[in-house]
């Protein structure tokens, strides 16, 4: 185009195709950002999902250290060093684009975040590093280390996890194009558009969520790893019967038991009728013992396999004796009682007409062997019943037994009814009731709500009396956008029947909201 004497005529075109070209040039640089921008986006959402999903295993191994301290207790100091550095270097990263995102006049129009500006004045001045620039690299270094360091400590973890974050987090010099060594921050972030940068940090985040998650998850598949092996089973002596008469022989079995609290049956039938209740992984029996001489136990479990039904054959027998030799004691609702409320306890000797019980804050409540327990007031962590009583024969029988003290499980907030992260419409919101329960606990506790925190993004905390929005709730509310999250937390409640028990801190909950 540029040899030879052109004409007016070809000057034009030519000046056109330019034009053409450089138009070209330039829309497809706007896709470039765009794609990046969008990238950000995904990644955020991601990162998000991530925190969630590692948060809640961390409150479940909490749940279960208070439950087994010295079984649950060593993984959950290990995992708490692991979060404890990717919370602080996510939480770095996170103030870090903040601060170059600022500098955007528009922070969601990508198109025009092509400026390296913001981050090369920030860590690049006369060609060399600055103080935030190696600030920015020793943080790395710091959870690459930190991290890499407790992973090889912990035996449930694979060596090679270790090997990847130091790999993934590496800041050793880079060989360019040309093989020639650069500065790793240089190679990575100077002279790249703004967007470009901002979606690098957000994949770095993501990389940290993705390294606590896999140590997380190596941590539990451990831990079950170790249960599963045969060093947790045990000898269980099988009788063919409960009892056997003078002169018998004694017949029965040995099997390998392991008692699995997790595991629950689909369906139970002994001798014919359905049993609902189990507790710590075992079917809790309870219907009359009959008349004396041997009574069959006939039945069988169903658990779920796959898209099938397996079927497991329960047959055994027991004998039932018209001379006690020790007292009965049960808990009508679990092995263990609860400070906060009244346990109901059935206590009674074969035999025996009337007994006498007694025991820390254990009452008669009327009827035969029915009484009433609270312990809210005793501060040991297990309390003993003591039982006494005479035989027709004028003999004096007498037993104990002793249960375990618990505190009320920690509740869980919710807004109409559901908890969690609830998707629900501004409107419904404004006059939907705060409230608490506790999932799954044997005793119908009433809990009501005193009070909460409110907070709408981008709004001030607001602090609500009672278990309903107040104005200034209702007023940040209606400043909220369509989608984000509204968190309600620090949520007070109390027992409607028993204001003095301090319950443990309830779970907060996420409201995505759907206009």
């Amino acid at each position: 185009m540029a040899g030879g004497k052109l004409s007016p005529r070809q000057k034009m075109i030519n000046l056109m195709y330019l034009v053409f070209i450089a138009m070209m040039a330039l829309n497809m640089s706007k896709e470039v950002l765009s794609a990046f921008g969008l990238m950000n986006e995904r990644l955020t959402e991601s990162n998000t999902l991530a925190t969630q999903r590692n948060t809640a295993f961390m409150t479940g191994l909490a749940d279960k250290v208070t439950e087994q301290a010295e079984k649950y207790g060593p993984l959950k100091a290990k995992a708490d060093e692991i979060s404890k550095f990717s919370n602080e270097f996510n939480d770095y990263v996170e103030q870090l684009k903040k601060e170059i995102q600022e500098t955007a006049d528009d922070p969601t129009d990508y198109e025009t975040m092509d400026k390296p500006d913001a981050l090369d004045s920030k860590f690049f001045e006369g060609g060399k590093l600055t103080a935030s620039a190696k600030d920015f690299v020793s943080k790395i270094d710091a959870y690459r280390t930190g991290v890499a360091s407790t992973i090889r400590t912990v035996k449930e973890v694979d060596e090679s996890v270790a090997n990847d974050v130091e790999k993934t987090f590496s800041t050793e010099e880079v060989r360019n194009r040309d093989n020639r060594p650069v500065e790793w921050l240089k190679y990575n972030f100077e002279g790249f558009p703004l967007v470009a940068s901002i979606t690098k940090l957000t994949q770095m985040q993501a990389d940290v969520k993705t390294t606590e998650s896999k140590v997380l998850s190596a941590l539990l598949a451990g831990q079950q790893a170790s249960e599963l092996s045969f060093s947790n089973y045990e000898a269980i002596v099988v009788a063919d019967k409960t009892a056997f008469f003078s002169g018998e022989k004694f017949k029965g079995r040995i099997v390998l038991g392991r008692f699995d609290a997790t595991l629950k049956p689909t369906k139970v039938m002994v001798n014919g009728k359905e049993q609902t209740e189990v507790q710590n992984g075992q079917i809790m029996l309870d219907f009359p013992a009959g008349n004396v001489g041997e009574r069959d136990v006939a039945g069988e479990l169903e658990f779920k396999e796959g898209d099938s039904i397996v079927k497991i054959p329960i047959k055994s027998s027991y004998t039932v004796i018209p001379r006690p030799n020790s007292a009965v004691i049960s808990a009508d609702k679990m092995n263990v009682v609860y400070r906060g409320v009244n346990n109901p306890m059935t206590i009674s000797i074969p035999g025996v007409p009337n007994v006498n019980a007694n025991a820390p804050g254990l009452r008669k409540t009327g009827g035969a062997g029915k009484y009433m327990m609270n312990v809210t007031t005793v501060k040991a962590r297990e309390v003993s019943i003591k039982v006494s009583g005479k035989l027709a024969n004028g003999t004096s029988v007498s037993d104990s037994k002793k249960f375990r003290i618990k505190d009320i499980p920690r509740p869980v907030g919710t807004v109409r009814g559901e908890d969690g992260s609830v998707k629900m419409a501004r409107n419904a919101l404004q006059i939907s009731s705060i409230g608490a329960i506790l999932p799954d606990f044997e005793f119908d506790i009433k809990i009501k709500v005193t009070g909460f925190k409110f907070k709408v993004e981008g709004q001030p905390t607001a602090s609500v009396r009672g278990g309903r929005l107040d104005a200034k709730a209702k007023s940040a509310l209606r400043k909220a956008k369509r989608g984000s999250a509204v968190q309600i937390f620090d949520i007070k409640a109390q027992l409607s029947n028993n204001a003095s028990y301090k319950l443990k801190k309830i779970s907060p909950v996420i409201v995505e909201l759907t206009n």
